[in-house]
């Protein structure tokens, strides 16, 4: 028998949403991944690497799962308590030492820090910050959220959302990142295909996406969650596509 929306919904509203673990979503959501494979890539880079620094790491759960080990030297940063201690938790026993830094300037490191600095889905981007604590050849290798990333989900519930759709564009970030002092010597984007099967997947992703509908609560917009409800019920999966961009900028 369906489950209702009631029971979708509590259910999503209850369940813990600290880490950067999507797991809870197994077989109630699917996304594709980059071809390129950010995690295989960060494990070779680290592997060359003897001082490396994780910006925003969440949870630590996607520099945990690096096969090939960390570097004499690697540091974690991240900036929301719940995340820090669970980042804590995870990192600590493999070598890394997490350091609670907020997500604006200045990083908490000294200058020439690091030959390697990277990051996944990082909230800011302070790109002269990271050409300071990179030392001369050194690398920054990230994956980025690029433009309109999941707007078919957030314009049903906000609406039209024409200049956050002219955000984060690729080309605007590797603008950037040269004006900062970087080269950069790799830029590669996508658009990836997205299924939210129920109501409750929908919740659960709002409620750890913070961003994507600022102030969401299952209260303040129950009614639009009624009406995708009844349209997953109608029609399928809610599908959405998510943009993700690789770049890589090495400092001279």
């Amino acid at each position: 028998m369906d489950r209702t929306f009631e029971d979708l919904v509590d259910e999503a509203a209850e369940v813990p949403v600290d880490g950067w673990d999507f797991s809870w979503l197994d077989g109630r959501a699917t996304e594709e991944r980059p071809s390129w494979g950010y995690q295989r890539l960060l494990g070779e880079r680290l592997a060359g690497a003897s001082a490396a620094l994780d910006m925003q790491t969440g949870g630590g759960e996607v520099l945990a799962g690096v096969a090939d080990g960390f570097p004499r030297t690697m540091v974690a940063t991240e900036s929301w308590p719940p995340n820090i201690a669970r980042a804590t938790a995870l990192l600590h026993p493999l070598g890394a030492v997490v350091v609670a830094a907020s997500d604006e300037p200045p990083l908490p490191f000294a200058d020439d820090a690091f030959d390697l600095v990277t990051s996944r889905h990082p909230v800011t981007v302070r790109w002269p910050e990271i050409a300071r604590v990179l030392r001369p050849g050194g690398s920054y290798l990230a994956q980025h959220v690029g433009p309109a990333s999941v707007f078919e989900l957030v314009e049903f519930f906000l609406g039209p959302q024409p200049e956050a759709r002219r955000a984060r564009r690729p080309e605007d970030d590797a603008d950037a990142a040269r004006a900062a002092g970087l080269e950069v010597v790799d830029l590669r984007s996508e658009r990836l295909r997205i299924e939210f099967r129920d109501i409750g997947a929908v919740v659960y992703f709002l409620r750890k996406v913070t961003w994507m509908v600022p102030g969401f609560t299952v209260d303040g917009y129950r009614e639009r969650l009624r009406a995708l409800d009844a349209l997953i019920r109608a029609e399928g999966p809610f599908t959405a596509h998510a943009a993700r961009f690789l770049i890589e900028a090495r400092r001279p």
